[in-house]
């Protein structure tokens, strides 16, 4: 098996795959991706054809998409391996779900659970095997390492992208896929592409590109964590068409930004360019407000519990252990449920580690809850976690909550005098100070943000309060993610 040195990925220490930057706050600096605006007349017209199917309805953030209509729906495959980077996989399939594509996730290694990158267990829908005799309108390729390797060294795989690419139908890459299994393939050929900095110079300099999104007739290309939901929402345009990719996109960015920041204006008028140019510009708003300053410090590897339902937001769990876990932070992923195996929002499978009753035997330095409406729910209804987090509170720990989950935070009442913020469907249920238009809100001992869009914002932001900005900037720059300076 290839082994790769990912020291380029953080200078201060080393990680295990390559990253991409995620979309969590949603930065989509002017989308670099030629589109079919500036195409060949070809491009657009193949372009055109592909988009010509509509789902019937876009669905909250937080429900399963399920689609009614006569046109049947967009087939799309997501491969997953041994080492596959969660971020792209998860991120990927919910915002294709959302799109109302029919995503089937396959495992290409002998059995169905594979543990991702950052040490996430996700469980596929199928085997690759089972997708042989399928035609689908998508094949997108998560990368990671050593995750592109098995997706390479699958010939079933193989098979299955190079028949899908030959009947120019639509396939794509992030990360190291589109260097470490696209280019062995002979799929790239005659193509301009892209891929995260540490696998560029394995491109040839003439077709290689620098850009966030590159996209290159039937193939996409993006560099890394940081840019999927550039990478997914790009897709979404090529599968159904301008008008859903700007309706999913609204959903992502009225959970970011601040309400009078986008006053009267309806995303469905503006071009897809303005809108993601908006977007950016909504990104340099208030990233994070702290109040009643204090400092986090351990002089021991900080423990995290990440407790977790059926419903929970996919996106924020593994967004958050991701990133903790390649900022080096020691984190349990503990289910509520009575098995450890969750079925999240957008149908994603996940495997914690242990049930929350055995994760209650420890003591933990931080207590986080991903979001999710029916999964913030469920876990508002375990009485150990309640019991963990009265705990947490009492003796003087950390904790916080993202999305819908800081109004259950609010529930058992650890956010008295505490200045929060929550996604916007229940941030009035808060009866705390409120603090709108800002991504992230720490007060003292209490972390809070509001939503999928500024996930990975938040999870930087607990990473830089633990060991500095430094240590916050060098992982962002693995997942090849916009951040500040200073």
């Amino acid at each position: 098996m290839e082994s790769v040195s990912s020291s380029f990925l953080s200078p201060s220490f080393t990680l295990k795959t390559f990253p991409s930057k995620p979309f969590s706050s949603f930065t989509l600096p002017s989308l670099s991706f030629t589109s079919t605006a500036s195409a060949s007349p070809q491009q657009r017209s193949t372009a055109t054809k592909k988009r010509s199917s509509k789902p019937s309805k876009i669905l909250p953030l937080t429900t399963p998409t399920s689609t009614t209509t006569s046109v049947p729906p967009k087939k799309v495959l997501v491969p997953i391996g041994l080492g596959t980077e969660e971020m792209e996989a998860v991120i990927l399939i919910g915002v294709l779900r959302r799109a109302g594509a029919d995503v089937t996730v396959a495992s290409v290694e002998p059995q169905l659970e594979i543990e991702a990158y950052g040490g996430t267990r996700l469980v596929a829908d199928t085997s690759i095997s089972t997708c042989c005799d399928q035609v689908f309108d998508l094949i997108a390729l998560p990368g990671g390492m050593p995750g592109s390797v098995r997706l390479r060294d699958c010939e079933i795989l193989k098979q299955i992208t190079s028949k899908h690419a030959e009947d120019k139908r639509l396939y794509g890459a992030i990360c190291a896929a589109p260097a470490v299994t696209l280019l062995p393939w002979g799929l790239t050929r005659r193509k301009q592409i892209t891929c995260h900095p540490a696998f560029i110079d394995k491109l040839s300099t003439f077709w290689a590109v620098k850009s966030n999104i590159q996209v290159s007739g039937e193939l996409t290309t993006s560099r890394g964590p940081g840019t999927s939901f550039e990478f997914a929402l790009c897709l979404v345009e090529q599968l159904f068409g301008e008008s859903v990719a700007k309706e999913v996109a609204e959903l992502l960015v009225r959970s970011t930004v601040k309400k009078n920041c986008l006053p009267n204006t309806d995303l469905l008028l503006i071009s897809f360019d303005s809108l993601c140019q908006l977007m950016c510009a909504a990104d340099e708003y208030l990233r994070k407000e702290e109040f009643n300053k204090i400092e986090w410090s351990f002089d021991r590897m900080p423990r995290v519990l990440i407790p977790i339902a059926n419903g929970s937001e996919g996106i924020e769990i593994v967004t958050i252990v991701d990133i903790l876990r390649r900022a080096k932070v020691d984190v349990v992923v503990a289910s509520v449920e009575k098995s450890t195996q969750i079925v999240a929002s957008q149908g994603t499978k996940i495997i914690a580690e242990k049930l929350i009753s055995h994760a209650s035997e420890e003591i933990y330095d931080l207590i986080i809850l991903p979001g999710g409406v029916s999964g913030a729910e469920r876990l508002q209804k375990s009485r150990i976690l309640k019991k963990l987090l009265k705990e947490q509170e009492a003796a003087g720990r950390i904790y916080g909550a993202i999305c819908s989950s800081p109004a259950v935070l609010h529930e058992h009442g650890l956010l008295k005098e505490k200045r929060a913020t929550a996604h916007p469907s229940v941030i009035s249920k808060l009866t705390n100070e409120v603090v709108n238009g800002t991504k992230v809100v720490v007060d003292g001992k209490v972390i809070t943000s509001r939503g999928l869009a500024t996930v990975t914002d938040f999870a930087l932001a607990i990473v830089s309060k633990l060991f500095g900005h430094g240590r916050a900037r060098s992982v962002a720059e693995g997942l090849v993610f916009e951040y500040p300076k200073s």
